[in-house]
C-alpha cells in the first residue's frame, strides 16, 4: 500500500467519473451537467437549464485497494442534499449537506474494492478532484454496457432515500450498466436540447418514460400529442440504430389517473397514443420494447406515493427492483 495520494479530477474523459454530459469549471471546482451546455442559449427553458445542472446519477466509481477517499464539494440548495459512498454495491456511509462547501472524508475498508461515490440528485453541485490515500491499486471498472434514461422528476428521483437509492441507481448497480441519467423534474417535453444529449451520448441502451410532465403542462395537445412522441423516439432511433430502445408509459398516478388535462387528455389515452406510435415504429423495423409504467407502479399502489404523483423512498426501491427485471434482457 501506497502513502502517496492519487487525485482525479472530473472529466467528460475519465473512466471514473461518470454520468455526466459535460464538465464545466465553478471557481477552483467542476460542476457536472446533464445537458449540452454549448447549447444553452438555444434552449430556450430556463426552467429545464435549472435541474440540467443537478447530478442525479452522476458519480465516481472505481476499484481500489485506498484506506480513504476525500472530496472538496460544494452544495446549494434550499434543502439537505446526501452524498452516498457505496462498496461493493452496499451502502457504506450516507453524508448529510447543508449549503456550503467543505471536504468529505470517508474511510474505507481494507482490501481491494468496487467503490462508488453518488452526487446528490438533486441541488446544484461542484466538486474538485476525488482524491485517494493509501491505494496501490486504483482503476476503473470493466467494460459495461452503457445506458441513458430520459424522464421526469420520477426519474430525477429527488425524493428517493439517497442517490444510490434513485431507481436508475439501482437498475445499474444491479445490471453492472453504466448510467446517464437524464430525468428532469417537472421538465420531460421532449425539448430538442434534450434529444441532442441523448444522440451525444454513447448507448447500449436507452430508456425513455415519456408522458407525466406533457400532461401536467398540456405540452402538447389531442392533436399533437403523439406525433411529437413519434418523431422524438423516432429521432433517437436513427441517432442509435444498434442500442436497445425502450419506452416507458406513465407509471400509476392515483391524483390524475382519470384527469383530463387543458385539453381533454388522460394519462389512460396517453399510454394508448404511446402504445400506438411504439406498434408504428415497430412495423418499420424500430426494435422499440414498450414498458407499461403501471406495471411498474399502479394508480392502486397509493402506499408507494408521497403526494399522489411522486413516489416516496420505497416508491422508488420497487421502482428499482421491478424495471430491475424489466429492462434487463435488453442487454
Amino acid at each position: 500500500m501506497s502513502d502517496v495520494a492519487q487525485i482525479l479530477e472530473p472529466s467528460v474523459s475519465s473512466d471514473v467519473w461518470r454520468g455526466a454530459v459535460s464538465w464545466v469549471p465553478d471557481g477552483d471546482l467542476w460542476r457536472p451537467w446533464r445537458l449540452p451546455p454549448e447549447r444553452t442559449d438555444r434552449v430556450h427553458a430556463p426552467d429545464l437549464l435549472w435541474p440540467a445542472r443537478m447530478a442525479a446519477g452522476v458519480r465516481s466509481e472505481l476499484r481500489t485497494d485506498a484506506s480513504r477517499l476525500s472530496l472538496p464539494i460544494r452544495y446549494t440548495y434550499d434543502a439537505p442534499g446526501f452524498v452516498d459512498v457505496t462498496v461493493d454495491g452496499g451502502l457504506h456511509r450516507r453524508v448529510e449537506l447543508a449549503s456550503g462547501a467543505e471536504v468529505l472524508e470517508v474511510d474505507l475498508p481494507d482490501g481491494e474494492h468496487e467503490v462508488r461515490v453518488w452526487l446528490p440528485q438533486a441541488g446544484h453541485t461542484a466538486v474538485g478532484g476525488l482524491t485517494l490515500t493509501g491505494a496501490s491499486a486504483v482503476g476503473s471498472l470493466p467494460g459495461r454496457s452503457r445506458w441513458t434514461t430520459y424522464g421526469s422528476s420520477i426519474t430525477q428521483c429527488s425524493a428517493a432515500a439517497g442517490p444510490s437509492e434513485t431507481w436508475p441507481a439501482i437498475v445499474a448497480q444491479r445490471l453492472g450498466w453504466d448510467l446517464t441519467c437524464l430525468g428532469f423534474g417537472g421538465q420531460c417535453h421532449l425539448d430538442p436540447v434534450a434529444e441532442h444529449a441523448i444522440a451525444q451520448t454513447p448507448a447500449d441502451v436507452i430508456s425513455l418514460c415519456l408522458g407525466i410532465n406533457i400532461h401536467g403542462r398540456t405540452s402538447f395537445n389531442a392533436r399533437s400529442f403523439a406525433p411529437q412522441i413519434s418523431g422524438f423516439v423516432e429521432r433517437v432511433r436513427g441517432a442509435h440504430p444498434e442500442a436497445a430502445l425502450a419506452v416507458i408509459t406513465p407509471i400509476g398516478c392515483p391524483n390524475r389517473e382519470n384527469s383530463a388535462d387543458h385539453d381533454g387528455l388522460t394519462l389512460v389515452q396517453m399510454r394508448d397514443a404511446i402504445s400506438e406510435v411504439v406498434e408504428a415504429q415497430n412495423a418499420h423495423g424500430a426494435r422499440i420494447t414498450l414498458i407499461d409504467g403501471l406495471n411498474i407502479i399502479s394508480a392502486d399502489e397509493a402506499g408507494q406515493f408521497d403526494d399522489g404523483l411522486h413516489p416516496g423512498p420505497e416508491g422508488y426501491r420497487l421502482m428499482g427492483e421491478r424495471l430491475t427485471s424489466a429492462l434487463g434482457s435488453l442487454a
